[in-house]
């Protein structure tokens, strides 16, 4: 995989046979106008240096690794975390956000769009939109922003509007089509900021680019820490930002074992899942091409997960090379297990972890036990503030003797 990042994607965007541009030929003017400023300016000294400035002073970087020794004894062994939730704002949103926000600025843009599913993106961009001085304007579904209301006030205090989307499922997938919607209003004076490694070209590239500083420490911690690579890197994937932020800095070290963790949900039988990697077939949605979870008319199907930033019908097109190349193992864990995950770590560890990031914990666990003598360096990709009034609400709270 040499030289991987400077011929990965093609100069159209393509990750192998997925990705590119599926967009009407107005918008894609628009997007050709974004890559060139991507590549101008993003690339520049003065972007860099800013960039580097507010990672450091503004958003708390670099985010430390953390060695969980009781987990550790007790389910097997060695579990590393690099700690995104400890990242401004909680979770690894904000290194796109910021390089996103400062890339509009830089082109003369007023607002900041973008959708939300677990309402990190949301409160990240509204962060970013909040330190340079734009407008922002944030889409989520209703039945996020019933689960995640912390986050919703967040956005607000931030100055972002928040728009309700009230059809389909109104999750995720809803939220993305309502901020397309609202983007193509007027691309002139707003940028898109998509949350993750999806969309058209250039922003599966674009935002995996400003993600890859997590994988960038943690490998050099990790070193640092131990005197070796680990053994396993895992993530949770949704669209897969955190994890390609993560699995970017491995790819060549062939002696890491690398796994993507999709959402199981409840059941595999009743299609109550977003197991996109397992069950989806070639197709195209939100202006790329991905591996997609279908109905049998071919239209994206109705996904389900407990977390709301994993209940996606698509994934990143270099998450699909990634699997096409044999180099990422996607796997999955249930609703059940990132529960049980979530209070685990948090009763053994202190640490509150996100929904999503605990898809990732419940699986190292299992491998855990699985390969008792192994490393294994999980993204915590958020903190869990976020989910404690709906886990409590759903699940309760355990014994105070259970672990």
């Amino acid at each position: 995989m040499r030289d991987y990042f400077k011929t990965t994607p093609t100069a159209t965007g393509e990750f192998g046979e997925f990705g590119g541009s599926y967009i009407p030929a107005s918008l894609q003017e628009e997007m050709d106008k974004i890559t060139e400023a991507y590549y101008s300016i993003s690339k520049s000294h003065a972007f860099i240096s800013e960039l580097r400035s507010i990672r450091k002073h503004f958003q708390g970087r670099p985010t430390p690794v953390y060695f969980c020794q009781r987990l550790s004894d007790v389910v097997g062994g060695r579990i590393y975390l690099k700690r995104e939730d400890l990242n401004h704002t909680g979770a690894h949103k904000l290194n796109h956000c910021m390089g996103e926000a400062l890339l509009a600025k830089q082109m003369g843009k007023k607002r900041l769009i973008a959708e939300t599913g677990a309402g990190q993106h949301g409160v990240a961009l509204a962060t970013a939109a909040a330190y340079f001085g734009l407008e922002c304007e944030i889409h989520m579904g209703e039945v996020d922003i019933a689960k995640e209301h912390p986050n919703v006030v967040r956005m607000k205090i931030l100055g972002a509007e928040v728009v309700p989307v009230t059809h389909g499922l109104k999750t995720l997938k809803e939220a993305v089509d309502s901020a397309f919607e609202s983007y193509l209003r007027d691309p002139i004076h707003t940028i898109y900021c998509i949350g993750s490694v999806v969309g058209p070209h250039p922003f599966p590239m674009m935002v995996r680019d400003f993600q890859r500083v997590i994988g960038i420490e943690a490998r050099e911690q990790f070193l640092e820490m131990t005197g070796e690579l680990p053994d396993n890197v895992v993530a949770c994937v949704g669209g897969g930002s955190n994890a390609i932020g993560m699995f970017s800095a491995f790819l060549e070290d062939e002696s890491c074992s690398i796994y993507g963790v999709e959402p199981a949900g409840r059941s595999y039988e009743t299609g109550d899942h977003a197991c996109t990697m397992k069950f989806g077939q070639p197709g195209v949605i939100h202006g790329f091409k991905c591996q997609l979870l279908q109905d049998e008319s071919g239209e994206p199907a109705a996904v389900y997960s407990v977390a709301s930033g994993l209940d996606y019908p698509g994934i990143g097109p270099e998450h699909c090379l990634l699997a096409a190349q044999g180099r990422v193992t996607y796997t999955d864990a249930n609703d059940a297990e990132s529960i049980d995950a979530f209070y685990k770590l948090s009763r053994m560890e202190g640490i509150i972890p996100a929904l999503e990031s605990a898809h990732a914990v419940a699986y190292a666990i299992r491998l855990a036990r699985e390969k008792p003598r192994q490393s294994i360096l999980v993204n915590l990709s958020g903190r869990g503030d976020k989910d404690i009034d709906f886990i409590v609400d759903q699940y309760g709270l355990p014994d105070a003797k259970e672990g």
